[in-house]
């Protein structure tokens, strides 16, 4: 008894101990430069939002934040070099929807996006919308669906790659409809984009900010967004969920940053209570908006099981649809 009594007297003291380290090291964080990692090349969206949050970081901290692309293998390069450094907060992985996909699709990958990392903070998620050629019937998403039923030759969709949004928009709506489609990959959505716009393919799930143009001005149909809301790019679109209706339908190109997964408690919270803020200001609002972003925050607990959802459901839509790693 009195052993337990002197236990309990020691016990706040042995937790400033443990934790006294950590949160000061966090009250002074970040005392050098900061590597914001984008596994992609420059000028795509992963990088544009990287820079744009990272030079308000940059402002916040008065340190410099390298935005540093290391490119290769559909991203896996740039995940396993921050997957093997030092878990101090000072290099960061801009992620995207390949973050939870690679893993399925790349032979050779030997991080977990559960395992290797944790969550700093999600941003936000871009849309697709189904889209067909004003030749196509189809007036209606669940119109689309019954075509593809009758049709005796399975519809042809579009896309940006193996792997990419554009796919696994297409590949879950076949599952998920009972249909079978037949998927044409490109080597990006513009190439993607001018097929659909000559008639040689029936239709694609195309970024909403670049297919809004082509809608307006007739030259493509659109059917249904991907996300599980509608785009207030395209408020009238309903959703694939609604329109068919398929419930739990859901796919949307999303951001965040994650770091090594043994990165203290403090320097995590501090990073996603800054980014928060950062995310909050107009300047950056607007300037996400022009990439047709659509604000969604997760905070860490939140990003993390979502990363944890996506890398799940994706292992077992690309195990059924038969794509194995390459």
């Amino acid at each position: 008894m009195k052993f337990a009594r002197m236990l309990a007297a020691c016990l706040p003291a042995l937790a400033l101990l443990v934790g006294g380290p950590a949160a000061a090291e966090a009250d002074a964080y970040p005392t050098k430069p900061l590597h914001i990692v984008v596994p992609f090349s420059a000028g795509g969206v992963v990088d544009s939002i990287a820079r744009i949050l990272g030079e308000k970081l940059s402002i916040k901290y008065g340190q410099p934040v390298i935005v540093d692309n290391k490119v290769g293998a559909g991203g896996s390069i740039g995940t396993d070099f921050v997957a093997r450094a030092a878990p101090d907060g000072y290099t960061i992985l801009a992620v995207s929807p390949g973050h939870a996909v690679a893993p399925s699709l790349i032979k050779g990958v030997t991080w977990n996006p559960v395992r290797d990392f944790r969550a700093v903070e999600g941003f936000g998620v871009i849309p697709n919308v189904f889209v067909v050629h004003p030749d196509v019937p189809a007036k209606s998403m669940a119109e689309l669906v019954a075509l593809a039923k009758s049709s005796p030759t399975p519809l042809t969709y579009a896309t940006a790659g193996i792997g990419t949004s554009n796919h696994l928009s297409g590949e879950l709506l076949g599952q998920m409809a009972g249909v079978k489609l037949t998927h044409v990959p490109y080597k990006g959505q513009p190439e993607a984009l001018n097929d659909l716009l000559a008639g040689r393919v029936t239709m694609m799930p195309l970024t909403a900010a670049l297919a809004a143009p082509y809608i307006k001005a007739g030259k493509l149909r659109a059917l249904a967004v991907t996300t599980a809301t509608r785009s207030t790019a395209l408020p009238q679109v309903p959703t694939v969920a609604e329109a068919v209706p398929l419930p739990g339908y859901e796919v949307g190109t999303w951001f965040g940053f994650v770091v090594p997964a043994k990165t203290p408690d403090p320097v995590v919270r501090k990073l996603s209570a800054d980014l928060v803020e950062i995310l909050a200001m107009p300047d950056v609002k607007a300037k996400l908006d022009t990439l047709g972003m659509e604000a969604a925050p997760q905070g860490p607990a939140q990003f993390d099981a979502f990363v944890a959802r996506e890398f799940d459901k994706w292992s077992r839509v690309l195990k059924q649809a038969g794509i194995q790693a390459e």
